[in-house]
């Protein structure tokens, strides 16, 4: 995908993402990294704790390696919390080759999640 490509879906699925929570910001990555976990884990609680939206990152940017081979879904805990399995190490990139990963593969989330609503 082109930089002008990233740039232009990342910002249409923050303003998706936005608009449909009815805020006034548009989502950062952090933001849309904790939303992502709160869909993988299935349930919302009106609060988290620091330790839980920590976890939920985390299940986040292990759903999103899932699409090159990095993570596969183990399955869930005694509490519902899905658990990924490392398959293989994911290389060290610089912090904005992190970024534009993460961004390229959230805005492949969101895709597939507008089109099962479809």
């Amino acid at each position: 995908m082109e930089t002008w490509e990233l740039d232009f879906e990342w910002g249409r699925i923050r303003h998706r993402v936005r608009d449909r929570f009815g805020k006034d910001a548009l989502p950062d990555l952090n933001a849309m990294l904790f939303l992502i976990g709160i869909q993988e884990l299935g349930r919302w609680k009106t609060a988290f704790t620091k330790e839980e939206k920590q976890d939920l990152m985390h299940v986040a940017v292990c759903r999103l390696l899932s699409y090159d081979g990095h993570y596969r879904f183990a399955g869930r805990d005694a509490d519902g919390w899905p658990h990924w399995e490392l398959l293989q190490p994911v290389p060290k990139r610089e912090l904005d080759e992190q970024e534009t990963l993460l961004k390229a593969h959230i805005i492949r989330y969101f895709n597939e999640l507008e089109h099962e609503e479809e």
